[in-house]
């Protein structure tokens, strides 16, 4: 069997446990909320629109979007029952996935159930009334159960719509079959991503044909079809929970953001605390905010982090002192305003640099930004997701005054297969990463300095400050790990033939780095 099959099958059983546990309970959620509603908008025209109206907005709303605009939200509620109560809850994976999941899900509900109570047979309701129901007989007893078929299309494709949905919850912190997705794509691992997507197909559609089931022993009026309907549903649900429910909750929780040198690193250090002989969990492909927050807020127990993203983003400093110094001032800022420690520098820097394919930059005669600023008005710069956003991008325009004719933004993977192929000139690249060398690219000087150094720190909870045994797994780390070897296990996962997992990479870097 492939390896890379193989390894996607060792952690279905946790990611699939996860996935079904989320969408479930979103759907479960949706319906208690979107069948009052229903009976709501079917009896009153004022009810009826901004019911309707509400639930159609949120479906405009990308889902992503949605999904990490919960976290702020209730990381602020969480801090406020703390401070109230003396006790708060995690506001990072299920609570902020199940919330955005639950607001998708209603649409369809209550759409398919206000139009079928709407267009029930006037003569039925007038006999229901001419033999003495109530109201709530005639609901329960005659408008439900004739429009219960299209009630259940309804949900039919409300949990389809949550199936796929909740694939996003990755960025949350909320496992679920979506970890091979973005993970995957990160990686290049092709493999991966496809195996993500077929068990979400082959999970909706499963889910659909049983509520299918369901909704033709409605429909029929036999119950007997319907109950096994919902025993099958019953029964996937739990076949699903119990392997996830056998592994129980880990010990520790290692955190990675979206690429490769961090699901190698994350990897490195959960391996290194089970050799300490404790359970560790990884949640991976998390936002520089996010990875922090919840790290603040002991929902992460360790992480890398670089110096420069949380000096600029984290402590919304604007200086750039010489780099002893901001290590120094940064770890001092941390622990008294976060409680988070600085456990020490892993001996590299992967700092954001600019990136030119190496003949184009030496057909322009281009070697450092100040060169770059001369050309760009006809060239093309292509970013991630947050450069264009962060701080070091706003003080290279400053120092440099670079003005692109373009900019694009790209996942990274995607981003250096552009420069590569020329569809832009320029990326912001990362310093330590292999793809560098994959496609022959340099980094351009900064004889300015107008970017930050980004050393690679591991970072502590405030819970875990004092923790022997995290201290023992992730100590001998500190300044073990140089730029080459960084550079090399990166391009192990990232070179287009014999790729490595991150896992695989990982354990290569460890010996390599002589921690074994």
């Amino acid at each position: 069997m492939d390896e890379r099959i193989s390894a996607a099958l060792q952690v279905l059983p946790n990611y699939l446990g996860q996935h079904v546990l989320l969408s479930a309970s979103a759907l479960a959620l949706g319906l208690a909320i979107a069948l009052p509603l229903v009976v709501l908008a079917s009896r009153s025209a004022r009810v009826r629109w901004p019911v309707l109206a509400f639930a159609s907005v949120i479906q405009t709303v990308p889902s992503l979007a949605l999904l990490a605009l919960f976290y702020p939200i209730l990381l602020g509620l969480a801090s406020l029952a703390e401070r109230v109560f003396g006790h708060g809850f995690s506001a990072l994976g299920f609570l902020p996935s199940l919330l955005a999941l639950t607001l998708y899900s209603i649409l369809p509900i209550v759409r398919n159930g206000t139009t079928a109570l709407l267009n029930l047979d006037p003569a039925v309701i007038e006999a229901a009334r001419g033999v003495g129901m109530t109201e709530r007989q005639k609901l329960l007893r005659v408008e439900l159960p004739l429009a219960a078929p299209v009630l259940m299309a309804g949900v039919r494709t409300s949990a389809v719509w949550v199936i796929g949905t909740a694939t996003l919850s990755t960025p949350v912190g909320q496992t679920s079959l979506g970890n091979y997705i973005f993970a995957g794509l990160q990686v290049e691992n092709w493999v991966s991503v496809l195996f993500g997507c077929i068990v979400a197909v082959l999970l909706a559609l499963a889910t659909d044909q049983i509520l299918a089931l369901i909704e033709i022993g409605v429909a029929k009026r036999r119950p007997r079809v319907a109950f096994a309907g919902v025993a099958l549903l019953a029964a996937g649900i739990a076949a699903a929970l119990v392997p996830m429910a056998r592994d129980g909750k880990p010990e520790y929780v290692v955190g990675a953001k979206n690429f490769t040198e961090q699901y190698i690193l994350s990897a490195l250090m959960a391996d290194r605390i089970r050799a300490q002989g404790a359970a560790v969990a990884r949640r991976t492909g998390l936002g520089s905010v996010v990875a922090y927050r919840a790290l603040a807020n002991n929902e992460l127990d360790a992480y890398v982090d670089y110096s420069g993203t949380l000096w600029a983003n984290v402590l919304n400093r604007t200086d750039n002192p010489p780099r002893a110094e901001l290590l120094k001032e940064m770890t001092v800022q941390l622990r008294d305003r976060d409680g988070v420690t600085v456990l020490g520098t892993l001996g590299f820097e992967n700092a954001y640099a600019l990136a030119m394919r190496r003949d184009r930059a030496e057909s322009l005669g281009i070697r450092t930004i100040a060169d770059l600023a001369a050309h760009a008005p006809n060239l093309r710069i292509g970013g991630d997701f947050e450069f264009f956003d962060r701080p070091e991008w706003r003080a290279l325009k400053a120092t440099y005054g670079l003005e692109f004719r373009e900019q694009r933004q790209f996942q990274s993977t995607f981003m250096y297969r552009a420069v590569a192929v020329s569809d832009v000139d320029v990326i912001s690249a990362f310093s330590s990463d292999g793809r560098i060398a994959t496609y022959d690219l340099v980094l351009l000087e900064d004889p300015r300095q107008a970017i930050l150094p980004y050393d690679a720190v591991v970072l502590l909870s405030p819970g875990r400050a004092t923790d022997e045994t995290l201290r023992r797994a992730l100590e001998p780390l500190i300044g073990a790990i140089r730029v080459e070897l960084m550079r090399a296990a990166n391009q192990r996962v990232d070179r287009e033939e014999g790729k490595e997992s991150p896992a695989q990479a990982a354990r290569w870097l460890a010996r390599a780095a002589g921690l074994e």
